[in-house]
């Protein structure tokens, strides 16, 4: 069942709705079976796609037609978007007036099926690649430098120091982000703050959880 409705205040976690349609609570209460009846709070993202996300998806899709032998200006936007209608169960949507969320789940997904399928990318594409959470994080899964796109190893912001265990310190306590060799070795020769202010990089704590993903101890 569900219902329309607008939120009026939101406090910590009380939040006041204001329905849309009046509700038959003893209709909700039959439906959760005599329990407090519980509900699920989906936003409805009311703003279009950015010109930056547009930009970004189509600079993705160019990459792919040139990896797969597809021509980007017939065949892989139609590809690529059917391939990802199909595995995510999305519905239909459109380039040219979808709304920010929908834009970037599309370009999250782009992403991964490049990383998963060693999609390589020209500069000028990766630079255009947010440096966000998501990215850090989606860089580290798979193992590509978030400079440059090349494989990459985990480096941690923090200094783990010589002749400590890796495997027995407190990895809850560090930063972390995936570098590759070169990159790894300029940023030791350089210091931490000057290297990640030359490159613009915000590297990410991890929780329990995706420590445990990504296969990093402690």
């Amino acid at each position: 069942m569900k219902f329309l409705a607008k939120i009026k205040n939101i406090q910590g976690k009380d939040i006041t709705l204001e329905m849309a349609d009046d509700i038959n609570y003893q209709r909700v209460s039959k439906l959760s079976n005599g329990k407090h009846p519980s509900v699920e709070i989906e936003l409805s993202d009311n703003r279009q796609i950015s010109i930056d996300q547009r930009s970004k998806i189509y600079a993705l899709i160019a990459e792919i037609s040139d990896w797969s032998g597809y021509m980007v200006d017939k065949e892989t936007p139609g590809v690529m978007k059917w391939k990802y209608l199909i595995e995510t169960g999305r519905s239909e949507f459109s380039l040219s007036n979808c709304t920010m969320t929908q834009a970037n789940e599309y370009l999250s997904w782009l992403l991964d099926f490049c990383f998963d399928n060693d999609v390589p990318f020209t500069t000028k594409t990766w630079d255009m690649l947010p440096n966000d959470y998501a990215m850090q994080l989606r860089c580290l899964e798979h193992r590509k430098c978030c400079i440059c796109g090349k494989h990459a190893d985990v480096a941690h912001v923090e200094t783990v120091g010589m002749g400590r265990n890796r495997r027995h310190i407190n990895h809850s306590n560090y930063y972390f982000m995936a570098l590759c060799r070169v990159h790894h070795i300029e940023q030791h020769k350089m210091g931490i703050m000057s290297f990640l202010q030359k490159y613009h990089i915000k590297p990410i704590k991890l929780d329990d959880e995706d420590r445990k993903k990504l296969r990093i101890g402690g």
